[in-house]
């Protein structure tokens, strides 16, 4: 939760490499994100510390040489800035006014809730950032000044961790137990008018759950202060031994679906009709005759005959439903990955459709096996298929589909331990294909492998293997829509992807299937 509060510095000078200035002030209510704070006297005491810019502990850009109590009212600070381009980048855009804050960072330990506003009791100082957003009206920079080889005298240990701020959305105005919360606090300043009091987090009762860890860490990444002091919150577990949260990634796993249609990949594609949920495709189902006739002899009249392929139209859809406000004021990203995982889920189920309709046409191996084949009975699969495929359609079987188990065996056929259908790591001295775990395309015994996940069975079972003519079997598919719909009622909103698909088994015997004895 991020505060912001008016606060004025005094002066700047760049010349020497330091930048003087009070960063606290105290007693003093300001006007920040969430409501009015005070920070009470003596409630923070001066600590070396280094001078981050942004925020960004990985980005310092200096340390701290001096710092004192002006009194009871403030705390006065000079840093040291170093020699890097960022220094010097510092340093300039601070002179100039462009990046003209200071912001202490603070771990809040006690506190109490006033009428109307938040008081700070006691509170750990662990860092000050160079910021660009001004915020606090008292706060006040003495000078920027000094020489450019003045060592710093008050420096902190460089291999100290500062104490992580936080700025999610989740801290809670009114926290009854004081020592189960820290909150952080960030004093920013203006070098030339203003600064600000940067944020201002309770170490608070945050949602650790995975959903909104994501959330927050996609937002993070977006450039959101707020959420990157989130999850810097959630790995802070220094005031707190009940609560030690796991670090999330922005990475998003997902070992259920992708956009893989290895059964529509080995067969033929088609166009969709423009309308009707049902079309017809003809089909020659008699031949005209041609027999060997006497001189003078009668020729015998045999009528060519066709008939009409009714090929019904599928319509794949999904969607889902969410609140406005989720929609408005979560990550784009949000919207990106839904879209990404419904489409894959599109790809997997109509993947499946085609693998079932080429199972339910294809026939069936008069040979039985009783487990998975062998380099032998997988030939004779092959060679069976190969020659009931071209009798049945008068064209070549030219692609086989495995799922994933018998792509496993694939993978463990050998020649004294060369693998037969991996060329390139065996010694054989044929090429009888290949069929590596990296990859689900391949080749076998001449035929091109596709190996699939999208089938009813992943074990060894009648069709675990086709061999396939792909013009037997053609997959039509229409373009896939987005339909979005508000519900205003329920300030809800409906998003649904969805497409039409058609899979037309032209030749039943355009595909043979393994029988599992």
């Amino acid at each position: 939760m991020k505060l912001t509060t008016p606060i004025t510095i005094t002066a700047a000078d760049s010349e020497a490499r330091t930048i003087s200035g009070r960063i606290v002030a105290f007693d003093e209510q300001a006007n920040a994100s969430t409501g009015k704070v005070v920070f009470a006297k003596g409630s923070i005491d001066p600590a070396p510390v280094f001078l981050n810019l942004e925020h960004d502990r990985t980005r310092r850009i200096g340390k701290s040489m001096e710092m004192s109590m002006d009194g009871d009212s403030a705390i006065n600070a000079t840093f040291k800035i170093s020699t890097t381009q960022a220094g010097n980048d510092a340093l300039i855009e601070a002179m100039d006014g462009l990046r003209d804050g200071f912001s202490v960072e603070l771990a809040v330990e006690d506190y109490v809730q006033e009428k109307g506003y938040m008081k700070v009791l006691k509170a750990e100082l662990t860092g000050v950032a160079l910021v660009s957003e001004p915020a606090v009206r008292s706060a006040r920079v003495a000078e920027v000044a000094a020489t450019a080889d003045e060592d710093s005298t008050s420096a902190p240990d460089e291999d100290a961790t500062p104490t992580p701020t936080t700025e999610g959305d989740e801290v809670e105005n009114t926290v009854t137990d004081a020592a189960a919360v820290t909150e952080t606090v960030e004093a920013a300043q203006s070098v030339t008018a203003a600064a600000n009091l940067g944020g201002f987090t309770a170490k608070p009762r945050l949602d650790f759950s995975a959903t909104k860890q994501l959330e927050m860490t996609i937002k993070a990444s977006l450039g959101s202060e707020d959420a990157r002091a989130y999850v810097r919150a959630a790995a802070d577990t220094t005031d707190n031994a009940g609560l030690v949260p796991t670090r999330q990634l922005t990475t998003v796993i997902n070992g259920l679906a992708n956009a893989t249609r290895s059964n529509i990949d080995a067969i033929s594609r088609g166009t969709l009709p423009d309308a009707g949920m049902s079309f017809e495709i003809p089909k020659i189902t008699q031949l005209p005759g041609v027999t060997v006739e006497a001189e003078a002899g009668t020729i015998e009249d045999v009528d060519q005959n066709s008939a009409f392929i009714s090929v019904d139209v599928k319509k794949y859809a999904g969607q889902q439903t969410f609140s406005v406000e989720l929609f408005d004021r979560s990550s784009p990203l949000f919207i990106d990955e839904l879209m990404r995982n419904m489409a894959a889920q599109y790809a997997k189920v109509t993947d499946t459709a085609v693998n079932a309709a080429i199972i339910s046409g294809a026939s069936l191996d008069a040979t039985t096996v009783a487990t998975y084949p062998t380099a032998a009975e997988l030939l004779g699969i092959i060679g069976r298929g190969a020659a009931s495929v071209y009798a049945g359609t008068q064209g070549f079987a030219r692609n086989i589909i495995a799922n994933t188990s018998q792509w496993s065996n694939l993978m463990t056929l050998n020649n004294n331990g060369a693998p037969l259908y991996n060329v390139a790591a065996g010694t054989n001295n044929f090429t009888g294909g290949v069929s590596t775990p990296t990859s689900i395309r391949g080749t076998v015994a001449g035929l091109d492998l596709y190996v699939t996940a999208n089938t009813a069975s992943t074990t060894d079972t009648d069709g675990s293997i086709l061999i396939v003519n792909p013009d037997a079997y053609t997959w039509y598919e229409s373009p896939t829509y987005q339909l979005r719909a508000d519900v205003v009622n329920t300030g809800q909103i409906n998003i649904a992807m969805y497409g039409y698909g058609a899979i037309a088994t032209k030749i039943g015997a355009g595909a043979f299937k393994n029988n599992k004895a």
